[in-house]
């Protein structure tokens, strides 16, 4: 059966052109690394912008109040504010379906195959925040631990992205795996050390919330637009009881199903109904409403709601809000007068060391330690070098660092210093993974435990 290439309205050649414009940008978002590319051009952008003359309107945006105002009610914040607390609970969620979803049936599923990236992750968040307190820093600081603790995904899979061949498939999940446990670890520690005083009333709002979503599941409504309301609310009571609200986005995700509905033994069998009720009846346009609405919720329910959100939500995210973060966030003036201020240097350094030293030799220690216990072995295709590589390109902190320290420090000059410290550790990690990555992985098929054969076929991490 012939398809038409367009349709009857629109034109054949124009269709072409279109599509001859729009395929690579398609397929440029669907590549993961590309996101990196985009944080880095944003995060150039945000530098630019603090120090120039362009400086003080890039504050003024960033302060500037934006009110909702619907009969008679009025409510705003700062354009800072909702970036921060309000687009980045989308980050969050999404980073929870990730969660719930290694959890089903993932990395996280099998004690075994979880030991080393879990391992490897509490390594390489104790370690590096066990450095920062090690060095000393004064008390103005010291709040300032859990930043080093801190992976940014994008930036460490576009890193070694840039690797290639060397890379075995294998490697890139154990990556993915210690980097998802480290999300894992950020989020207790923003929840624990980096909240406010709890306020009851808003805990019995959030629990009403987190109620209404449960209700609404054994309801069995699967629309992820009817639970907007509850999550909002859920945002709401976490922002009002002193718990950062961005977690309500962890919350929701984690509740959501990882489960298909009808599968894809379901979606087959509605494609042969419907397929059946065309060919038998020959319909009527009007006729071909129900066969098009059931195929299409086949279609939808054949992957969990838990896949389907995460895949519609990714390139939002990955291409619009955390690049946003970053042009809100990563504008730190460099002015040495600033490291003057006291602690700012401790911080700073702390920060640094934190993450270019403890990063990899947290994440190296732990998993030679559960590997040598015998709890786990590497997944083949991966060496220690490749381990080594991990645990210097997961100290590319940047946006959860950065967010991590936009909580431990409220002085703007501390902050100042401790983005500072993010921006420079990030990129001594990035170049370390890059050349370490370059002079201690062969390239795939040149033979050693890294060959393709091997790398192809492993799919534990």
């Amino acid at each position: 059966m012939h398809l038409p290439s367009s349709p009857r309205e629109v034109s054949d050649r124009a269709h072409r052109i279109a599509r001859g414009v729009l395929g690579p940008i398609e397929r440029v978002l669907h590549v993961e690394a590309a996101s990196g590319a985009v944080l880095l051009v944003t995060t150039v952008l945000a530098l630019a912008l603090a120090n120039t003359g362009w400086s003080h309107a890039y504050e003024h945006v960033l302060h500037t109040r934006l009110e909702v105002a619907i009969a008679g009610w009025r409510a705003g914040q700062s354009v800072h504010f909702v970036v921060n607390e309000g687009l980045m609970t989308l980050f969050f969620f999404v980073v929870g379906l990730e969660i719930r979803r290694e959890i089903h049936g993932g990395e996280l599923a099998d004690l075994r195959r979880a030991a080393l990236p879990v391992a490897a992750a509490i390594g390489g968040m104790l370690v590096p925040a066990g450095l920062y307190l090690a060095l000393g820093p004064p008390e103005s600081v010291r709040s300032g631990w859990g930043v080093p603790m801190a992976t940014d995904i994008a930036f460490a899979v576009g890193v070694l992205a840039l690797l290639g061949k060397r890379v075995p498939p294998a490697l890139r999940v154990l990556l993915l795996a210690v980097a998802i446990m480290d999300d894992i670890g950020a989020i207790v520690v923003i929840a624990v050390f980096y909240s406010g005083a709890i306020d009851v009333v808003g805990i019995g709002v959030a629990a009403g919330a987190v109620v209404s979503v449960l209700a609404l599941q054994r309801f069995g409504v699967r629309r992820a637009l009817a639970y907007v309301p509850s999550g909002v609310i859920l945002w709401y009571g976490m922002l009002r009881a002193g718990v950062h609200p961005t977690l309500a986005g962890v919350v929701l995700g984690l509740m959501t199903p990882a489960a298909a509905w009808f599968g894809p033994e379901g979606l087959v069998a509605a494609a042969r109904h419907a397929i059946d009720v065309v060919t038998r009846k020959q319909p009527e346009a009007d006729g071909l409403l129900s066969p098009v609405a059931d195929l299409g919720m086949a279609g939808r329910e054949a992957v969990s709601p838990a896949l389907r959100l995460q895949a519609q939500l990714h390139p939002w995210v990955a291409f619009l809000i955390m690049p946003t973060f970053a042009l809100a966030n990563a504008g730190v003036r460099i002015d040495a007068d600033a490291l003057l201020v006291p602690g700012a240097t401790a911080a700073a350094v702390g920060i640094v060391v934190g993450l270019v030293a403890g990063k990899p030799l947290g994440i190296l220690l732990a998993s030679l330690l559960v590997v040598r216990a015998g709890w786990c072995t590497l997944p083949r295709g991966v060496t220690w070098p490749g381990v080594l590589v991990v645990g210097l390109v997961a100290g590319i902190g940047f946006t959860m660092a950065i967010f991590i320290a936009g909580l431990a420090f409220v002085e703007p000059a501390l902050l100042a210093a401790a983005k500072l410290g993010v921006l420079v550790a990030s990129a001594a990690t990035a170049v370390l993974g890059l050349v370490v990555g370059a002079l201690m992985l062969p390239r795939l098929g040149s033979g050693g435990a890294g060959t393709a054969t091997e790398a192809e076929t492993s799919t534990d991490a």
